[in-house]
């Protein structure tokens, strides 16, 4: 399993005032870490190491090993905040886990071979992705990198749910937990549309409204 390591160290200086003064004097992310049966603890980052760090996508759905002023807290990132049009990290949220006790978090989708794809090459279809991540519950140990959807056998017109994905061993869909109401769809290949389809459809209807008037 790949783990990452952040350096940290906690704050006292908080609110919006406070935060501004990190980013634009220390370089540096406040964040917060919480969970656990510790309280909340506020924190601050090196904004160029978190910034690399998010450049892995595994980063995203992995165990962080977060040293604060010596400490070491097991972590997960669970919310990341963006400035809008700068590229500038606003604030993270992490939250403790225990090696011992499953977690939830979501874990990215790794659609393979779309490219020869039956559906695709031989069919004409066009792929569409319902879902691009996983709500998933498992221990920290067996915490995925991603999860593989395999589409080179899918035909056109084939519809897989979560309940078709080969789940790695240990790991549980929070949605398929609730029953089978929840086996929500993951990828199709669909028929394309025709234009012309399209817009005899639409004449068709236009005709009837004339119809009707």
């Amino acid at each position: 399993m790949t783990e990452f390591a952040l350096n940290a160290r906690a704050r006292t200086d908080k609110g919006k005032g406070a935060s501004r003064r990190l980013r634009r004097l220390a370089d540096e992310v406040p964040a917060i870490v919480y969970g656990g049966d510790a309280e909340p603890l506020a924190i601050s980052l090196s904004h160029r190491d978190l910034e690399r760090a998010l450049d892995n996508e595994a980063f995203y759905s992995h165990i962080i090993a977060l040293q604060v002023d010596g400490e070491r807290l097991d972590v997960i990132l669970k919310d990341l905040q963006r400035h809008p049009a700068k590229p500038l990290i606003m604030h993270a949220d992490f939250l403790r886990v225990s090696r011992t006790q499953k977690l939830t978090t979501r874990v990215p989708l790794h659609f393979l071979n779309e490219d020869t794809c039956v559906g695709v090459k031989q069919q004409g279809g066009l792929i569409q992705h319902n879902l691009v991540d996983l709500e998933v519950q498992c221990l920290p140990a067996d915490l995925p990198e991603y999860i593989e959807v395999d589409m080179a056998a899918i035909e056109l017109g084939q519809l897989l749910h979560i309940s078709d994905l080969r789940l790695p061993r240990g790991v549980e869909s929070v949605a398929l937990a609730h029953g089978a109401d929840h086996d929500l769809p993951v990828v199709a290949v669909n028929k394309p549309k025709v234009r012309g389809e399209a817009e005899d459809g639409d004449e068709e209807g236009a005709g009837e409204a004339e119809t009707a008037d």
